[in-house]
């Protein structure tokens, strides 16, 4: 090994990477070397290569993509290439590749995702400094002993986040990521990496079992048509349930091979719309998140009509602590590794609540 850690930069674009558009906005441009570039005093940290995946927005990034990027790291780490990795991207979807990345790689070396609230056209563009902190968080001794432990992490605004906890909770602050429940993991303060805790992970050993440990080469075919779709409804006032309707009613489910609910409150729907629910249930996996995308569902207090207890009994699939975003994640990976519907798969769902 080299004195200073050997870390990959994979770029996939997003406001981190923006440049001067055509009509006084902003569109992607930048390549990984141009980030890496961008940062003072980055060489003196770590040997850093830079590899452009993409220049797109992250909402046009595909799952597809964030797995390729997740077999790139392993290519590198088992070629012992590299000594961590940094994937920058969009901050739209980051909370959703960073746990698709979580999901898939063994935490063999630490990987951190990092982008920008702020473009590099702005005053104060964050992004350089908050690739400077993810290559001090990648560097960091402990982090590196603890990679398998702590998984994939979040770092921006010199916090850092577990990939399984955090989410983006504003769509223009600086400060929008948070780890609303279990808060974040570690913060850099002056140059230097203070971890506080530690990722509840028992849902990726449940998840690694009953998927056999598979390979992040082994998720993708390669040709980016996103097979096993999950649909992503969330339950509001006066739904009418239209939807879950139209779901259980066509022959093909319109594509979709799984449904996450957006549930009310501790995971409840409205009354009206439990049979279309049940209907689904008996076809495809169904799973209810909290649409509030914090804290954990509830299990056994509500007894009436679209409650928790109810839902359950009718074949709905409690997410836990999971938002819906990453719980449509998890579900769309196990119909990947066609265990979704397997009893064992009951025990990745077991370790959320």
């Amino acid at each position: 090994m080299t004195d200073k850690p050997r870390i990959a930069v994979l770029a996939l674009g997003g406001t981190i990477a923006m440049v001067k558009g055509d009509e006084g906005g902003v569109k992607p441009g930048l390549t990984a070397a141009d980030l890496v570039a961008a940062v003072p005093g980055l060489d003196r940290i770590a040997t850093v290569t830079a590899e452009t995946v993409k220049t797109v927005g992250s909402s046009d990034l595909r799952v597809d993509d964030v797995l390729a990027v997740a077999k790139r790291i392993e290519e590198l780490a088992a070629a012992d290439a590299i000594d961590g990795a940094i994937v920058t991207q969009g901050t739209d979807t980051m909370e959703e590749s960073a746990f698709l990345l979580d999901l898939v790689l063994d935490g063999r070396v630490p990987v951190v995702v990092t982008g920008a609230m702020r473009n590099p056209l702005s005053v104060s563009h964050d992004g350089p400094g908050n690739l400077l902190a993810a290559a001090m968080t990648v560097a960091d001794p402990q982090v590196r002993r603890r990679s398998t432990e702590l998984g994939v992490l979040v770092v921006l605004l010199d916090t850092i986040h577990a990939a399984i906890d955090v989410a983006k909770a504003s769509p223009h602050r600086i400060d929008a990521f948070h780890s609303m429940v279990a808060g974040p993991v570690g913060v850099l303060v002056e140059d230097r990496v203070r971890l506080i805790g530690t990722p509840n992970r028992d849902h990726k050993r449940a998840f690694d079992a009953v998927t056999g440990h598979r390979r992040p080469a082994a998720w993708s075919d390669g040709t980016l048509d996103e097979p096993d779709s999950v649909a992503l409804l969330t339950l509001g006032l006066g739904e009418s349930g239209g939807l879950l309707a139209a779901l259980a009613d066509d022959p093909a489910h319109l594509g979709y091979a799984g449904v996450v609910l957006g549930g009310m409150g501790g995971g409840h729907s409205p009354a009206w719309v439990v049979e279309d629910v049940e209907r689904l249930a008996k076809r495809m996996p169904v799973v209810m998140a909290a649409r509030i995308q914090s804290g954990y569902l509830l299990k056994s207090t509500y007894e009436r009509l679209g409650s928790e207890i109810d839902l359950a009994r009718r074949g709905v699939i409690s997410a836990g602590r999971l938002s819906p975003l990453k719980a449509r994640l998890l579900l769309t990976l196990l119909l990947r590794a066609g265990v979704a519907a397997d009893a064992a798969a009951t025990a990745v769902w077991d370790a959320l609540n």
